[in-house]
């Protein structure tokens, strides 16, 4: 993507991208689906934020049992990483959240927490692992693989689409705009890649469009003459050219949905909720006013993709949490209170993902390793908040859910069923779900049961 972008650049030396480019399969979005989404109804909105926090976010010191057999081995095994009991935020659930999280206290009863998420082909156990006889996610304990696998929920071979994307694919009938289903405001994504749709991408706090384009006669000929390249390379049938085809659909996407966002954003106010300065604060402050125009770009459903980095934290871990956890509790916060300004608190889910958890075991540099099962935040007025869902691991080196001996559980719940739940009451009907989630049907439970 990078490359056909860079070579665009290079041909129109003026122009640049502002805000927002889209991302294509070959082919693009097929006239069928743009017939077909004139056709179907539309419902109510709804709306999908996924957080990936990349790095592997170690969720042992996220949420800790309070219940005094696991608080016991918890401050044995935790070591020097192991967080002070009484400076947790109560879950109201037998369980506690990082001290950091103190923001989002106010609205814990629209908060829940998804316990030991990970890749999974089938269920496995401790002792199907430990004797080589169950099958396993590609390259397990991999940052690039583990990542690729929980944005495709497709974890024993290689995904060419996300699992967003595929149900972007299944749900843009909902839409009657043009404005694509699918919004990053974190870079490209493979979560966001669909079959038939295409998504896009916004920066946060720049405009979206092309740069360098004015009124005066040189910007208006550089821009015709990339208009008439466009048309002309979308048009050619040489086998040959179907990297310049594509780029070509690509530029061509980017420019019309920029056109669509630009006119529909003149109908925004601004908000006032004030969102925190950070990376993360600013993205779900770009991703609220998105969402605030939707009704101008016909949009019915929408997902979006954040992300947060950072969290490979194989030394130093307790200040690095520190910082990160500083950063995501009062965005969180903050974009729930711009959820409620609008008043569709009950109409749009956050829920985080990354690409593991980490060792229960510290390592001898203040940090931890690569493990597997991670618990995870899903937030929004229609969460049964307050409680955790799916089966919290036994927090013991070598116990039950321990893959070896430090401490890396064996996930409980794949990230299929995890997923499945979110697109159920996106409003995916339940016979569509192989259509997203090929391996669903490897696991009994597909709704965790978060959702009132």
């Amino acid at each position: 993507m990078h490359s056909r972008r860079n070579f665009l650049r290079t041909a129109f030396g003026g122009l640049t991208f502002g805000g927002l480019g889209t991302m294509t399969a070959i082919g693009g979005f097929s006239r069928l689906s743009l017939l077909n989404a004139m056709t179907q109804p539309t419902g109510s909105y709804r709306a999908l934020v996924c957080i990936f926090l990349y790095g592997g976010n170690d969720s042992n010191n996220l949420v800790i049992p309070l219940d005094s057999t696991s608080l016991a081995s918890y401050k044995q095994f935790r070591g020097a990483l192991a967080l002070d009991p009484t400076t947790l935020v109560d879950l109201n659930s037998g369980f506690g959240m990082h001290s950091k999280f103190v923001d989002i206290k106010p609205i814990m009863s629209n908060i829940a927490m998804v316990a030991n998420v990970g890749t999974l082909v089938k269920p496995t156990t401790r002792a199907s692992y430990l004797s080589n006889q169950a099958a396993l996610p590609n390259n397990l304990f991999s940052h690039a693989d583990q990542q690729g696998e929980m944005q495709t929920a497709v974890a024993d071979g290689l995904s060419t689409t996300g699992w967003a994307g595929r149900l972007a694919d299944q749900m843009s009938h909902m839409n009657s705009g043009s404005y694509p289903l699918l919004v990053s405001v974190a870079g490209n994504a493979l979560m966001n890649v669909g079959a038939s749709t295409h998504p896009a991408s916004v920066t946060p706090n720049v405009a979206p469009g092309l740069r360098g384009i004015g009124n005066d006669a040189g910007s208006q000929a550089r821009l015709t003459a990339l208009e008439s390249l466009i048309s002309q390379d979308s048009l050619l049938t040489d086998s040959g050219a179907v990297l310049l085809k594509a780029a070509s659909n690509n530029m061509s996407n980017s420019l019309k949905d920029a056109a669509a966002l630009n006119t529909a954003l003149k109908s925004s106010t601004p908000f006032k909720t004030v969102f925190p300065a950070t990376s993360i604060g600013q993205q779900l402050d770009q991703v609220a006013k998105l969402i605030q125009v939707r009704q101008a770009l016909n949009m019915n459903r929408q997902i979006f993709f954040v992300s947060l980095g950072g969290f490979d934290t194989h030394t130093a871990q307790l200040n690095s949490q520190d910082t990160l956890f500083s950063q995501l509790s009062p965005a969180l916060a903050a974009f729930y209170a711009a959820t409620e300004e609008l008043t569709i608190a009950d109409q749009v889910t956050t829920f985080t993902e990354s690409d593991f958890s980490r060792t229960f075991t510290p390592n001898t540099n203040g940090g931890t390793d690569h493990a597997w099962g991670s618990h995870h935040i899903v937030m929004g007025a229609s969460v049964k908040g307050g409680q955790m869902y799916g089966t919290f691991p036994t927090i013991v080196p070598n116990g039950p859910d321990d893959a070896g001996g430090e401490g890396r559980w064996i996930p409980t719940t794949a990230v299929d069923q995890y997923a499945a739940t979110l697109a159920q009451w996106f409003g995916l009907p339940a016979a569509s779900l192989p259509a997203v989630f090929p391996n669903i049907g490897n696991f009994t439970k597909t709704d965790l049961g978060f959702f009132g």
